[in-house]
């Protein structure tokens, strides 16, 4: 399997992608925020996917290898992003996968734009929880920037402060590899790399609740969708996606044990698996 990693120009700004398959319909990968990218998100994933369909993942303006203008990183800045991506593939349809940040973006694409996705794929996606774990606090923190600012500049600086930040994502110990630090410290040593984090959430984080949260609309959703969930998510509670798969019509809902915020790196095997299963039907 060959995978090429090509930069194409999204909206003036230079978009690092990854794309592998020749043949099959098409599939769009969506990573997360905070410490992620497309490669830290989905390298298990696409060669699997790539066997039978065509698979496209890029950094999200702000991540990994492409430009991290300064710009209004908001939930709505990031849906219309993806359709300009989606426009520059070629894409007139396809199905989504998003993790967290990008399930959220693959969530509100799809009920801004149903007729160009063919079947949804949510892990761990934000948008189905109206608040935030210990919300008024996590409020407070995010509207310290130096407190912030701080936070970032340690995990850059230190390993162990960088593997503990990944352990709070993941749950199987033997998940957090020297190769996934190794990795992530690549990531966020690149210039700008927390920034559109940051802004992203200051945008969100309201002294009530969040800004985004898409339960009342999911009985919209008309795309095949399956949700996939560790039950040891400490970011996004399993009990918002088992609400969700109450709210979709026809949906799946797939519950991994052992998994946290990362099921694709707790149990790739299971996960891809999945995902593939589900895309083939």
């Amino acid at each position: 399997m060959d995978m090429q990693n090509q930069w194409i120009q999204v909206n003036g700004l230079r978009i690092h992608t990854m794309t592998a398959g020749e043949q099959g319909s098409p599939v769009v990968l969506l990573h997360g925020g905070g410490i992620d990218s497309a490669r830290l998100s989905w390298e298990l994933l696409l060669p699997v996917l790539a066997q039978t369909h065509r698979v496209f993942a890029a950094d999200w303006p702000g991540y990994g290898d492409s430009d991290k203008p300064q710009a209004d990183y908001s939930m709505d800045y990031y849906i219309q992003f993806l359709a300009a991506l989606m426009a520059a593939w070629g894409l007139d349809q396809a199905s989504l996968v998003g993790i967290s940040l990008g399930g959220g973006v693959a969530l509100g694409y799809t009920l801004r734009a149903p007729e160009h996705v063919a079947r949804l794929v949510l892990v761990d996606s934000y948008g189905l929880q109206s608040k935030a774990p210990l919300h008024q606090l996590s409020y407070l923190l995010v509207k310290l920037p130096l407190f912030n600012a701080l936070t970032w500049a340690l995990v850059r600086r230190s390993r162990a402060m960088l593997r503990a930040s990944l352990q709070g994502l993941l749950h199987n110990p033997g998940a957090v590899t020297e190769a996934l630090v190794d990795q992530a410290l690549l990531e966020v040593q690149k210039p700008g790399a927390a920034r559109a984090w940051m802004v992203f959430q200051n945008s969100e984080m309201l002294w009530r609740g969040a800004r985004t949260c898409y339960l009342e609309r999911l009985g919209e959703l008309t795309a095949p969708t399956l949700i996939i969930h560790g039950r040891q998510d400490r970011a996004v509670p399993l009990s918002c996606a088992e609400q969700a798969h109450t709210r979709i019509q026809g949906s799946q809902l797939q519950i991994l044990e052992g998994c946290g915020h990362w099921p694709q790196r707790d149990h790739p095997d299971e996960f891809n698996r999945l995902v593939a299963d589900f895309l083939a039907e």
